[in-house]
């Protein structure tokens, strides 16, 4: 499977909505808008992202947008996220897209959240290099509790 990055275009929100409102998917990201079903609310706020100086990118596995990452937040304090299509989970697309990122996005430090029970993207930024440096708990929309999380880095 061929995985690319590229400029978000319009016609990916509609996708991304879709895949941001997958219950499994909203559940194991846990950190996610209040109301993920809110289109106006989605809208508004990838408008702001698309406007501003972050670098978002559209992930591509054969030709097909199977999802997001991005670098946001002023630096130092530059955080990575992105978000995979559940039915492309195990098969290297995230990995492979948020190396794909780093390689364009040279800032460092960065940083990355997790859920601490969600393994499979601690093992995606762990084999991108990052590591562990805090555990803490935080309030999670999607699990309509606290849970714990880690905070990642990436040093280099």
């Amino acid at each position: 499977m061929h995985i690319a990055l590229r400029e978000v275009h319009d016609s990916d929100l509609p996708v991304f909505f879709r895949q941001m409102n997958d219950p499994q998917s909203l559940r194991m990201a846990a950190f996610t808008p209040e109301d993920p079903a809110d289109w106006d609310a989605f809208a508004t706020h990838w408008t702001k992202i698309r406007d501003s100086r972050d670098i978002v990118r559209t992930i591509l596995a054969d030709g097909d947008v199977v999802g997001s990452t991005a670098v946001y937040g002023d630096p130092g304090e530059r955080e990575v996220t992105y978000w995979v299509d559940r039915t492309y989970w195990g098969r290297g697309v995230a990995t492979a897209a948020l190396r794909a990122l780093l390689t364009e996005v040279r800032d460092r430090p960065l940083y990355a959240r997790a859920a601490a029970d969600n393994t499979g993207s601690r093992r995606v930024l762990e084999k991108c290099g990052f590591v562990t440096s805090v555990q803490a708990r935080g309030f999670a929309p999607a699990r309509g509790e606290e849970i714990d999380e880690v905070v990642l880095h990436l040093a280099e």
